[in-house]
């Protein structure tokens, strides 16, 4: 049996008394030395506005990052990005690897002080799955035995293979082994929903008043476009370990603004920082910059449903071609970004990235080569191409839009209108596969494993938002599920790539590394590939 347990915070909570000396002495500080901040609410930028808080209907990162927050799952992630025990505090597999046996925490809590029970883990499991819950992420626990035909509407949920054999014992059975799939139970949409929340009357009860959560912290309070406010949860099992009582999510979607609003004061750490304040905040504020290699990629999809990309290959490899991936990341991004050639990002564990054919190729041979294979297609200067290239609104996406623009009109002479989207209104458009040509969207690992990135383009994925569908594909992914050989397994994922990349169904442009600014006064944050901070794993420095 292994037993994990979580890691201490770096703070735990002052005694109250010591809490109103601190404060006597800041008020003090207060009277000769100007506003001094708040020390207890955290206070951290958000982005673009998650589309719901519902585990089972959001998909962005956004939404993630107050998940985490407010939910805990079976497994969790320490700052610096290791895996850990959670809601479970251990866990035993079976010979075979189908058969996880997990041991709830016996002083976990909902908010409203009730008892996580393995019971609530079942009901939760079954409402992703359901297809009347119509979940994003339900391909998140596809490998549990059963999960595939409940999906289609072949079983009905209670059919899954997950059962509690106690009350803090929970039971689940695979239908294949799966090497990642403790961390697959640290993504959000395997967190716990409680049933009466969830059942009470009304279409969203992710909402302040009615969502009962089980971390850190709970939802206090929600300014459509401003702020997601959480409170501390009293009843967190790790409660004294949490060093900060309140955090302040705030939505901005405009870059300069979060970062004037760092340099005033207002914000202890950001989502980002622009592009062309990179080097300046570098030397202002070395210590405060945090840059770190990230699992995300940044691409276009190709609508495959419809026409001119749904049966023109060479039509999708020119547009490919012709982009000079180098360019965007030294001279619009600069930040760190890397130009991407192939599909999986680099650094993803026990994987060697498969390449485009032409990443060795210089930029006249590409930009030749995508003339020639535009003419194949159909089109030239006589007939050039007139598409709508759909992005949600952000000074970023805006620039790299314009530059991508740029580069098609002069090497392939393509007429591309540039459509800007509030976000909500750009998921729903690339989910309705019905008006969308090509699209911005970004895919950020949600376990360190090609499987990730690779599952996106599976015919059945409920995440195949591209209309793709490849049968040697689907095979090689099928194939490499049934393998418990590392090697073996790594070979199939390889050529699925491969065959992928062929097919141009995406257009990677380049890899992430995340970016932000956190004020000197926070403790406890760590770098990590996934990009996760937890705010329970921050607390605030002692005044000097």
């Amino acid at each position: 049996m292994r037993t994990i347990r979580l890691l201490p915070a770096s703070n735990k909570t002052r005694p109250g008394w010591q809490q109103s000396l601190l404060l006597c002495a800041l008020l003090a500080l207060a009277a000769c030395s100007g506003p001094v901040q708040d020390r207890t609410v955290l206070n951290r930028t958000l982005g673009v506005e998650p589309e719901s808080l519902d585990y089972h209907k959001a998909r962005t990162k956004q939404a993630g990052d107050v998940q985490r927050d407010i939910g805990e799952g079976l497994t969790g992630y320490s700052a610096t990005g290791e895996l850990l025990a959670a809601a479970a505090e251990s866990w035993q597999l079976s010979d075979d690897g189908l058969r996880y046996t997990f041991n709830l925490r016996k002083d976990a809590r909902w908010s409203n002080g009730d008892v996580v029970t393995a019971e609530h883990f079942v009901y939760s499991f079954r409402r992703l799955v359901d297809p009347r819950t119509a979940a994003f992420y339900a391909q998140t626990i596809i490998d549990i035995e059963n999960a595939s035909e409940i999906i289609a509407g072949d079983l009905p949920p209670e059919e899954l293979a997950v059962t509690a054999s106690g009350e803090f014992e929970l039971t689940v059975r695979l239908r294949q082994p799966v090497p990642y799939f403790l961390a697959l139970l640290s993504h959000p949409s395997t967190f716990p929903v409680h049933p009466s929340a969830a059942e009470a009357p009304g279409d969203d009860y992710a909402r302040p008043g009615r969502l009962i959560s089980n971390g850190a912290y709970q939802l206090d309070a929600w300014q459509l476009g401003s702020v997601i406010e959480l409170r501390r949860n009293e009843f967190y099992h790790a409660n004294d370990d949490t060093g900060i009582d309140r955090v302040r999510h705030h939505i901005t979607t405009e870059a300069h603004a979060e970062l004037n609003r760092y340099r005033a004061g207002e914000v202890d750490l950001t989502s980002g920082i622009p592009q062309d304040a990179l080097l300046q905040m570098r030397a202002e504020r070395p210590d405060e910059v945090h840059v770190a290699p990230y699992l995300g990629v940044y691409f276009y999809g190709f609508n495959l449903k419809r026409e001119p990309f749904k049966s023109n290959l060479k039509l999708r490899q020119a547009l490919s071609m012709a982009i000079d991936r180098e360019d965007i990341t030294e001279k619009v991004t600069g930040r760190g970004e890397t130009p991407a050639y192939s599909w999986v990002p680099p650094g993803v564990d026990r994987y060697e990235p498969r390449l485009f054919p032409y990443a060795a190729m210089s930029r006249e041979e590409r930009h030749a080569a995508a003339r020639q294979l535009y003419r194949e297609a159909g089109f030239g200067e006589d007939n050039p191409l007139q598409l709508e290239l759909r992005y949600n609104t952000s000074q970023s996406h805006s620039r790299v839009a314009v530059a991508i623009e740029d580069m098609w009109r002069e090497v392939l002479g393509v007429e591309t209108s540039l459509i800007n989207e509030e976000f909500r209104v750009l998921l729903a458009n690339i989910k309705a596969q019905e008006i969308t040509q090509v699209f911005l969207s970004s895919w950020l690992g949600d376990y360190n494993d090609a499987h990730t990135f690779l599952h996106l383009l599976q015919t059945d994925s409920p995440s195949n938002l591209f209309g793709y569908s490849n049968d040697d594909f689907d095979s090689l992914m099928l194939r490499s599920a049934a393998q418990t050989d590392p090697q073996r397994r790594q070979l199939y994922l390889e050529e699925a790539e491969r065959v992928l990349l062929d097919d141009h169904p995406v257009l990677p442009i380049y890899f992430r590394v995340s970016k932000h600014l956190v004020s000197p006064r926070i403790e406890g944050w760590g770098d990590n590939v996934l990009d996760y901070h937890y705010s329970q794993h921050l607390s605030f420095s002692e005044p000097d």
